[in-house]
């Protein structure tokens, strides 16, 4: 289910940053003016981001009436009109940039993980993300990667024990840290740097155990080792070239920074079509 108080805010938080005080170029239009306008896509993509880009009409002006033809999760092609507004003109100017900024970074999202899913598919593995988002788009981010068929890790500090490298450092020892986690009543995930530290770790009785830049042969050393034990994700240096061949070790998760800091923006465009003056 979609959180639209937080669609709210990133909404509100853009339109402040761009509109400020006010939109000093589409004030010098006739206030009466009305206008219809298509959106339409210059890329295929997955589209991503319908509801932020409502909230932004909606938010400036509620008259605005928009129609889709496309929903999150569809395919979308080159030159395909996705959805048309009616209304004043002003609002649907002023909005433009920001409405096609979310749609344009979200569906990049969620094409950019439709095409790791895609080298996985006929195996068990789950694609997650991480916390490499956008500052202040983490929700909206990771709604991008369930559209284009990944799955969520944590959400961020608060909700999963997830142990590095430094935090076993801090605490003295893997051991040491894993008996402090377990009084959070959390999920607990440890990342393991080779096959001693998985072996430790695997005593331990946690939830899942990240293998953090381990090579292909030895993730396959892994899942022999762990036996179904624990749950194994796999982390470091994922790409779509090596993520099938990684995928086919057995690992249960793989987890790919690059499905949202990687990411090259979908191309939209908004040409107005029709203007006429109410008075």
């Amino acid at each position: 289910m979609k959180n639209n108080d937080e669609i709210i805010k990133n909404v509100q938080c853009a339109l402040t940053e761009d509109v400020g005080a006010g939109d000093v170029t589409s004030d010098l239009i006739d206030s009466h003016s009305l206008a219809e306008a298509k959106l339409i896509s210059r890329d295929n993509a997955i589209l991503c981001g319908v509801d932020w880009f409502n909230e932004v009409f909606n938010q400036l002006d509620n008259s605005i009436e928009t129609e889709w033809q496309a929903n999150d999760g569809d395919k979308i092609k080159q030159n395909q009109i996705l959805c048309t507004l009616n209304g004043p003109i002003r609002p649907i100017l002023t909005g433009e940039r920001t409405a096609i900024n979310f749609i344009q970074t979200l569906s990049a999202v969620s094409s950019n993980v439709a095409t790791f899913v895609s080298r996985v598919k006929n195996t068990n593995v789950k694609i997650l993300d991480t916390r490499k988002t956008i500052p202040g788009l983490r929700y909206a981010q990771k709604y991008a990667v369930t559209t284009g068929g990944g799955t969520n890790h944590r959400k961020g500090l608060y909700d999963e024990v997830l142990i590095k490298e430094n935090h076993i450092l801090a605490c003295g020892s893997i051991e040491k840290t894993i008996e402090k986690a377990k009084e959070e009543n959390l999920p607990i995930t440890i990342e393991v740097e080779n096959l001693e530290q998985l072996e430790r770790a695997l005593k331990t009785d946690v939830n899942r155990i990240m293998l953090d830049n381990f090579s292909p042969p030895n993730i396959y050393k892994a899942v022999n080792l762990t036996e179904g034990k624990a749950e194994l994700e796999v982390s470091g240096n994922i790409d779509i070239n090596n993520v099938g061949t990684i995928a086919g070790t057995g690992v249960d998760y793989i987890s790919i920074g690059a499905l949202t800091k990687n990411i090259k923006a979908v191309d939209f465009s908004l040409l107005i079509e029709l203007v006429y003056v109410s008075r």
